[in-house]
């Protein structure tokens, strides 16, 4: 899923607390290969300033001068990049990865209302599915393109078209991917928030640390949860989310485990790691790791009994991606990258094994 909010956050609220417009970069369609897909946003303000990245940076420099005139006008307007042969000479821009990319840019501030920001941002803090609709295109007489529509809001078009919006925003929502709604006259990209998957660490010793970074430099929510006062503090673990302290026995009274995609079992004790599997054998997190050798993993699953079973299938030990080195970072690596595979899905080989 594309279209992630919290990279864009620091310089919305920049300009937001300043009462300054910006321009919000919205990638509506994409053909061959192109560094981001549809959903994607990037914001850019009148000062230059952008976060969020829609190429590797080729062409951020000339879609920063048509936001500006986006901001001056306050018109919406869509751009098309091609990233290959004879137009990528023509445009300058050398990148040859042979694709195309059409940007809608409108501008979002004090005239319009900081609409979709709000509803997106409040969206991603209660971590709830949500999509909003450009209207990209229109021929109808006395409708301009250009308004985002949001769920419960009247789209000012026609009651029988307010359904079939209704209807595609949700459609979006669940089902996580853009999709075009066309209509006579009338055509709109409607595109998901990106929500943020949410990992638990079931141990909070120093080798925690470097996978709450690495996670949460991808934008993951992490929970660390432990039963030692020394280990369970806030001051560790900055970037994490959440930092529980209680005992591995009240695991499942302390946490809803359904608000997880991922967890990984790494208390270095053994007793408490036989907890942590009993609670996980049960629930519902589809991708469990358990750090340690075979031999460890094989006498938890045995002192586990009968719940051993339920596990089989979802359990990932020794946890993450035979990466090589023995570092924390190299471990921390290793295991992020392993549940980063597992959520797209895509297994974890080599790009450069991947038939053309």
């Amino acid at each position: 899923m594309e279209a992630q909010l919290s990279p864009l956050l620091p310089l919305i609220e920049r300009e937001r607390a300043a009462a300054r417009a910006f321009a919000l970069a919205v990638v509506v369609h994409t053909s061959g290969s192109t560094y981001r897909k549809p959903g994607a946003l990037m914001a850019i303000a009148a000062d230059g300033a952008y976060a969020g990245l829609l190429s590797g940076g080729c062409l951020e420099a000339d879609l920063r001068e048509h936001a500006s005139s986006v901001i001056e006008t306050g018109e919406p307007r869509t751009v098309t990049y091609h990233t290959g042969g004879s137009d990528d000479a023509l445009w300058g821009l050398g990148i040859g990865c042979e694709g195309a990319m059409s940007i809608r840019l409108l501008r979002v501030g004090p005239r319009e209302g900081w609409q979709p920001i709000e509803h997106l941002a409040q969206a991603l803090t209660d971590h709830r599915r949500t999509a909003v609709a450009l209207l990209v295109e229109s021929r109808a007489a006395g409708v301009e393109a250009g308004p985002v529509l949001l769920p419960g809001d009247p789209s000012r078009l026609a009651p029988p078209l307010d359904a079939q919006i209704a209807a595609a925003l949700e459609r979006v929502a669940q089902a996580g991917r853009p999709d075009w709604l066309t209509a006579p006259a009338l055509r709109l990209f409607v595109f998901p928030l990106a929500l943020p998957p949410r990992l638990l660490l079931l141990g909070a010793g120093p080798d925690a640390l470097p996978i709450v970074d690495f996670a949460a430099r991808l934008g993951w929510k992490v929970t660390v949860y432990d039963h030692r006062p020394s280990y369970a503090r806030r001051e560790h673990f900055a970037a994490a989310e959440r930092v529980v302290l209680a005992r591995p026995e009240e695991l499942t009274r302390t946490l809803d485990l359904r608000a997880y995609e991922a967890a990984v079992v790494m208390s270095h004790h053994l007793p408490s790691d036989l907890e942590y599997l009993r609670a996980l054998a049960t629930g519902p997190i589809g991708y469990l790791g358990l750090l340690g050798p075979p031999h460890r993993r094989d006498k938890l699953l045995g002192d586990l009994g009968a719940d051993a079973g339920t596990l089989s299938r979802r359990l990932r030990a020794p946890v993450g991606l035979n990466l090589g080195g023995r570092t924390p970072e190299s471990i921390a690596l290793a295991i992020v990258a392993e549940i980063h595979a597992h959520l797209h899905p895509r297994g974890g080989p080599p790009l450069a094994d991947r038939a053309p």
